[in-house]
């Protein structure tokens, strides 16, 4: 099992004060109400063994982290994604959210509004709104990324 090394943490803590997110999740009063908002207040560490993983049609995993509301009212919704040799999470698309992305491990192709890109371990990769995006493996070993969605979310196009 792979750790982020200092220098990933690094990223992270950068992207995450630059949000003005100086918080995590927050038990919701009534989680079951789907009226109620989750409100990202309360700070919390996340052991990567405990985040639950999804099982991706293209072979790879996800591990969630957390989704919510800062209380600064930003959308903001974290998962790391395993994507296996040759493989695309999705094909190219664009939202309405703005994303950055963490590459752990691994040689992929970032697909910036039509131009390719290559991107490896320790890049960081932001996506605009309404931007057509794309990622691929071009590597022969699985890649791992961090995904920091921002903002409302909304239909891929």
């Amino acid at each position: 099992m792979n750790h982020m090394n200092r220098r990933e943490a690094c990223h992270a803590v950068i992207a995450l004060a630059a949000l003005g997110g100086k918080s995590f999740p927050a038990e919701v009063e009534d989680a079951n109400d789907p009226e109620k908002e989750n409100v990202l207040a309360r700070s919390e560490a996340f052991s990567y063994d405990s985040l639950p993983v999804s099982d991706l049609p293209n072979g790879g995993t996800m591990r969630r982290v957390f989704s919510g509301v800062l209380v600064t009212g930003e959308y903001i919704e974290v998962h790391e994604s395993m994507l296996p040799p040759g493989k695309m999470p999705h094909p190219p698309h664009k939202h309405r959210n703005s994303e950055l992305l963490f590459i752990r491990q691994g040689k992929l192709e970032f697909l910036n509004d039509g131009k390719p890109e290559p991107v490896g371990p320790g890049a960081v990769v932001f996506t605009a709104s309404n931007v057509l995006h794309g990622l691929k493996n071009v590597g022969d070993t699985p890649a791992t990324y961090f995904v920091v969605a921002i903002g409302a979310p909304g239909a891929s196009s």
